[in-house]
């Protein structure tokens, strides 16, 4: 029995260190203005440094913004080419369904490397749930 006790506790120690190997963390975005180039920076440094890192960025409100096609920064900076080199490193952008009908977007307005999840602030929240760290950049 006490062998048992010991094996199943090695078990969770093992399964909880494999869980810890590899970093999640969800990026929230709800304003493109001021968060949208200083976000996608700290995802690139953040991947530089954590290569296996899964981050998840997720937009709503104004931050869906850096999303749609032809989407530049107040410098005049193509958000496109920045997410493209991110989802090249296996990050996911996701759009909230909810703010596209709140704001009369379709789908199409927006970049092909965007993926959609029905409540951006209910998608933070499971990631979260799972065990991903928030940054807000």
């Amino acid at each position: 029995m006490r062998l048992n006790r010991v094996i199943t506790v090695a078990a969770l120690v093992l399964a909880s260190a494999c869980a810890w190997a590899q970093e999640r963390v969800v990026y929230h975005f709800d304003n493109a203005a001021t968060q949208g180039l200083k976000g996608l920076r700290n995802m690139r440094n953040h991947l530089d440094v954590e290569p296996a890192a899964k981050l998840v960025a997720v937009a709503h409100a104004e931050g869906v913004d850096m999303l749609m096609e032809g989407a530049k920064a107040d410098n005049g900076t193509q958000y496109a080419a920045l997410i493209s080199a991110l989802v090249a490193r296996g990050v996911v952008f996701e759009v909230c369904e909810i703010t596209l009908k709140n704001r009369s977007l379709k789908k199409e307005a927006f970049i092909q490397e965007a993926s959609f999840t029905p409540s951006g602030v209910a998608r933070v929240a499971r990631l979260q749930f799972q065990g991903a760290a928030y940054i807000k950049p």
